[in-house]
């Protein structure tokens, strides 16, 4: 978490860095016999299979990231247990499962502005018609690297390296203080 930038509520939009949260990897050849099977039942999700989508199970998301990988998001006290799960689901098979932990930051935005602030630093089209609830990106926001999920109809959640969170919280702030 970063520490320098607190929740910031106002101009049609809200921040806030989200708490701490259990982010793994997860890559496999969803085409291999059993693969999602196994995953399902190890975790109680079906993995997205489409491009840039997501999906929610009760204890659980799954974003999509690439044909073969995943980033898989719980509660960070559950992250080992996914992971033991995991492999003993898929043990025997062609899967990669990796805590990515603290190597990312979380932080959601919301509000009707959210998404003219987020314009400001995004190519991605983020209209509800071609960025709907559920839909993934891995792009650029004011030049770092971001995975941006649209969580809800007027909400993102963006998933930042640490190194470049503090950078990318500020530059947030600045931009929400124009709206």
């Amino acid at each position: 978490m970063v520490d320098a930038v607190p929740a910031i509520d106002g101009n049609g939009v809200a921040f806030r860095e989200l708490p701490r949260t259990g982010k793994i990897i997860l890559r496999g050849d969803p085409t291999e016999k059993g693969f999602t099977g196994a995953v399902r039942g190890a975790l109680d999700i079906d993995l997205p299979l489409a491009a840039n989508t997501s999906s929610q199970g009760a204890r659980l998301s799954a974003l999509w990231l690439g044909p073969d990988e995943w980033l898989l998001l719980c509660a960070a006290g559950r992250a080992a247990a996914v992971i033991e799960a995991l492999r003993a689901a898929l043990s025997g098979r062609h899967a990669a499962i990796v805590d990515i932990g603290d190597a990312r930051c979380a932080a959601h935005l919301s509000g009707a502005a959210a998404r003219g602030v987020l314009a400001q630093g995004c190519a991605v089209d983020l209209h509800p018609r071609a960025f709907a609830p559920g839909t993934v990106a891995q792009t650029r926001l004011a030049q770092a690297e971001v995975i941006l999920h649209r969580s809800a109809e007027d909400g993102f959640d963006i998933y930042v390296a640490r190194s470049f969170a503090d950078y990318l919280w500020r530059w947030l702030a600045d931009v929400m203080a124009l709206e």
